[in-house]
């Protein structure tokens, strides 16, 4: 099944602004758990980088932050904010991982107060990006569809570019996995639109391990 984008000139100028990799909230620190995979030989070239992609877009992605995305989008009260808030958090498996979501969250909070916009009081504290990601999309009328692509290729993006620094990949290889992996998002949002509430999270063992080890890795460029 296609999924179906609808969305005004002025929603897509700001979705761009969202999930663009000049958006000040830090998503280039992060590898989440690559870096220790990369530096222990579990990933050595650009195809093993695919694999690894692909596996958390189709169950990572699929199962935890699209979902949570999608119900974020439709939170009607501070009640309710704060329990996806919560759940979001909760679905990180590692300390790296919610660090992660809450020191990227904490950015775009900061990035949507200097643009006037005021957050739910329920997200002003330890904030899950995806959530307050999800708050700016609806704030600016986004498409959910469309926000979920924009969260997903901003992740996307970044994965690859952590590649192409730790591999590491030439600018060339880099494009060809970002040319290969985006027919996965769509997929990757239809998935999602299935995961009820109770179901979302998922287990991928070689990256919460990946995650865990890196906290303590000798030498490293990135945050998680």
């Amino acid at each position: 099944m296609a999924t179906t984008i609808t969305t005004t000139d002025l929603a897509l100028l700001r979705l761009l602004q969202l999930s663009s990799v000049s958006l000040p909230v830090g998503g280039y620190a992060f590898s989440q758990g690559l870096e220790y995979a990369i530096d222990s030989g579990w990933v050595r070239k650009a195809d093993q980088v695919e694999e690894w992609l692909e596996l958390q877009l189709l169950h990572a992605q699929a199962h935890t932050d699209l979902p949570l995305l999608r119900l974020a989008m439709q939170a009607d009260s501070e009640q309710r904010w704060q329990e996806l808030n919560d759940l979001s958090l909760a679905c990180r498996e590692t300390r790296e991982l919610r660090l992660t979501d809450s020191a990227m969250g904490e950015a775009l909070r900061r990035v949507l107060k200097n643009l006037g916009i005021e957050v739910p009081e329920a997200l002003k504290q330890e904030v899950s990006f995806i959530v307050l990601f999800a708050f700016a999309a609806r704030h600016w009328q986004i498409d959910a569809d469309a926000a979920a692509l924009g969260l997903g290729w901003s992740w996307l993006e970044n994965q690859v570019a952590a590649a192409t620094k730790l591999v590491p990949l030439g600018q060339t290889q880099a494009q060809q996995l970002l040319n290969d992996l985006q027919p996965l998002l769509p997929q990757a949002i239809e998935i999602a639109k299935g995961v009820d509430e109770e179901f979302i999270g998922v287990g991928l063992p070689a990256l919460a391990i990946a995650s865990s080890l890196h906290e303590t890795q000798y030498s490293r460029l990135f945050r998680s």
